[in-house]
């Protein structure tokens, strides 16, 4: 597969990001709210869909480009190590270095963005105003951890598929892979990413909404006892809750992200500047 400058990944990947992020926006509320501890009617049902969007929206471009930029620069890092063939391990290992990157900025996003969802802040001031009085600029690090956590092998799962279908179809058909065919990459191998690493998912919704009162212990004190305290009292269940709107949401989302990201590419390759 053709190598992408960094440039050129930088701004495609902000383009995809903020597309998908926007266009569906509310059934990330909905996830969110069923991951919930309050549960999905006592944090605002289908009410306000798209509260959040806007730290969502703000967070997308950035969390995007830093991602895909990492990835595509570590993926060509990786092949030089080894005689310039492309091998799933590449892949795997470059998409882990850009979600690290990536969370850099998707952590205190998603913070702010979640905790509006559920109704705790109307506005996006009041929300990084009372965060930011919680514990400054750690608190809006909370989280962190645990979102890479669960970013990581769900990247080993959807980078290594996506760019193994790509391939399969290059081959086959005898050319590159056209926006649409990447789209479709992207989408199937993000919903089999996505299903698979849904208990993360809700251990880190779980802590990022839970409000700990001064010199309170933690009930979702870290990954493992988040993902053991849900397995505790709600069972196997609790740990798939919202796997429907996730599973959706990254299989229409990778579709439109893929799709964008190819196509921006394109688009801009055919100005001549890359």
């Amino acid at each position: 597969m053709a190598d992408v400058p960094f440039t050129l990944a930088l701004i495609s990947g902000g383009i995809a990001g903020t597309t998908v992020d926007c266009a569906l926006h509310p059934l990330d509320t909905f996830r969110t709210r069923l991951q919930s501890e309050k549960g999905f009617w006592a944090s605002g049902g289908f009410r306000g869909a798209y509260k959040g969007i806007l730290s969502a929206a703000l967070g997308s471009a950035p969390g995007a480009a830093m991602f895909f930029s990492t990835y595509e620069t570590m993926k060509q890092v990786f092949k030089s190590f080894s005689g310039d063939q492309e091998h799933p391990i590449h892949h795997a290992s470059a998409s882990a270095c850009g979600e690290v990157m990536a969370c850099l900025v998707r952590v205190p996003t998603a913070n702010i963005t979640q905790n509006m969802q559920v109704g705790r802040f109307t506005r996006l001031t009041e929300a990084v105003s009372a965060i930011n009085k919680t514990g400054g600029l750690g608190a809006f690090y909370v989280g962190y951890g645990t979102m890479v956590m669960r970013e990581i092998p769900f990247s080993f799962i959807q980078f290594p598929l996506y760019e193994r279908f790509k391939k399969i179809i290059a081959d086959r058909q005898g050319s590159e892979t056209t926006a649409l065919q990447g789209a479709a990459c992207g989408s199937v191998a993000g919903g089999i990413a996505g299903g698979s690493t849904t208990p993360l998912d809700v251990a880190k919704t779980r802590i990022m909404l839970e409000k700990v009162e001064e010199g309170a212990v933690r009930k979702y004190g870290g990954t493992l006892q988040a993902l053991s305290t849900i397995f505790a009292e709600e069972g196997v269940q609790g740990l798939f809750k919202g796997i429907g709107p996730r599973v959706t949401w990254i299989t229409v989302g990778g579709f439109i992200f893929f799709g964008a990201y190819e196509g921006a590419q394109k688009g801009l390759q055919r100005t001549g500047l890359w």
